[in-house]
């Protein structure tokens, strides 16, 4: 005959195969390549949020970024805005979007007329093949795009920090 320690020490047992099964597959789900990489919908939320629901029109926006990357952990950027940068007249933000990194909005750069130029170049990390799209927020509120489509061989932004 069982005893009462027993049969408590086999259901905790039990309980706890039960909890590792299921945190093996919560962590599965939690690293697994589909929720790694953000979607196209998580983009337009940052856009909108950037933009409050403002037109985005098309020019101005020079975006630079090379049509096939080997590796994706250090990207060339280039964005330039047409614009005089006069105290009435300026660039005031210029946001960066990649649609398929797990964090879409990658970058803003913040301008006064004191900058001079509307001309920023960096490297970034881009996690897949995409379009990449520069926004610049001008003083009166308008706001103006351009894009660019790059193919990238070697994946970043996968790893869990």
């Amino acid at each position: 005959m069982m005893s009462q320690h027993s049969i408590v020490q086999k259901s905790r047992r039990a309980w706890f195969k039960q909890i590792q099964k299921l945190s093996l597959f919560l962590l599965g789900t939690w690293f697994s390549p589909l929720t790694v990489f953000a979607k196209t919908e998580d983009a337009q939320k940052a856009i909108q949020e950037i933009t409050g629901g403002k037109p985005l029109i098309n020019g101005k926006v020079n975006l630079v970024i090379p049509p096939l990357v080997e590796n994706g952990n250090l990207v060339v950027l280039k964005v330039s805005v047409e614009s005089p940068m006069t105290a009435n007249d300026y660039v005031k933000a210029i946001h960066v979007i990649a649609e398929g990194n797990p964090l879409p909005n990658i970058f803003t750069v913040y301008l006064t007329p004191r900058s001079g130029t509307a001309n920023i170049t960096t490297r970034v990390r881009l996690a897949d093949s995409q379009i990449v799209r520069a926004i610049a927020q001008m003083n009166n509120g308008s706001f103006y795009q351009g894009q660019a489509e790059t193919l990238v061989t070697l994946s970043a932004c996968t790893e869990m920090v």
